[in-house]
């Protein structure tokens, strides 16, 4: 018996995980799609199709509308002041579990966000480091903290609003060093697309912060999954290891399993 488009598959009722990739291509092909349309391509019910899009929604594939879903859409990020105080508990844990990976006398590479600069106290606290940095803000508190760490910041053009240093003299820069590690927070992460930001004078930093590191860290709370931002910063099997939080939804947990990616929440 043939199989009828997305009822069956090989004989067998299809089931949401192999359905819920389709749909996600059809309404990202088309741009938007209702749910009786959904459900009549698919030969399900509208409140199977409504299960599906709520799932998908809630992994940021795609974006609920009034009786159907569209396309999801990229991210503009806020200032600097509104991301400090967004998710202030989660990058609070973020920042304190960075200090368990990053060992005494390494060189590190930390880029600017409202996520690494909370993690400025802990990688104060760590013997020995060298740390290199665009970012003003994380400058001026491990300066203050006490702390042994020789900091390099990256000199450029001065961004105000995110009191960092941007553009090609950073990155020249940053192609002088060698470090054992890039720390860097972005804007959206899909662990199918990889790391995002929204910023192309940032994910020109991130980038090369890769290129002269051996090992990448990503810093992103549970609500920068499933977005998705303009600027590509790196695939998914460039990443060593993601730090997120609790809330990380079991989803995205198990997408990243699949990619070999370590992760601590």
């Amino acid at each position: 018996m043939a199989a009828r488009c997305g009822r069956l598959v090989l004989g067998k009722i299809m089931k949401p995980h192999e359905r819920q990739p389709q749909i996600e291509a059809l309404i990202r092909r088309e741009g938007e799609m209702s749910v009786e349309m959904l459900a009549a391509r698919f030969d399900v019910s509208a409140e199977t199709i409504r299960r599906d899009l709520v799932h998908l929604a809630d992994l940021g594939r795609v974006e609920k509308v009034h009786g159907g879903a569209r396309r999801a859409r990229l991210i503009r990020e806020p200032s600097h002041d509104t991301r400090e105080i967004t998710a202030r508990e989660a990058k609070a844990i973020i920042g304190r579990r960075v200090s368990e990976a990053v060992q005494p006398g390494e060189t590190v590479f930390v880029d600017t966000g409202s996520t690494t600069l909370a993690a400025a106290e802990g990688l104060s606290a760590i013997p020995g480091l060298t740390l290199i940095t665009n970012s003003c803000r994380l400058a001026e508190r491990i300066g203050r903290s006490g702390s042994d760490a020789k900091v390099h910041l990256l000199g450029g053009r001065y961004a105000a609003d995110n009191a960092q240093t941007i553009g090609s003299e950073v990155i020249d820069q940053i192609r002088g060093f060698r470090a054992d590690r890039a720390i860097l927070t972005v804007a959206a992460f899909d662990a199918d697309f990889g790391a995002m930001d929204a910023s192309l004078d940032e994910a020109q930093i991130a980038r090369a912060m890769i290129g002269s590191a051996r090992l990448v860290t990503i810093l992103a709370d549970a609500g920068k999954f499933g977005q998705h931002a303009a600027h590509a910063v790196c695939a998914t099997r460039d990443i060593d290891l993601i730090i997120s939080d609790g809330q990380l939804e079991k989803a995205h947990k198990e997408a990243l399993k699949e990619k070999g990616v370590e992760l601590w929440t």
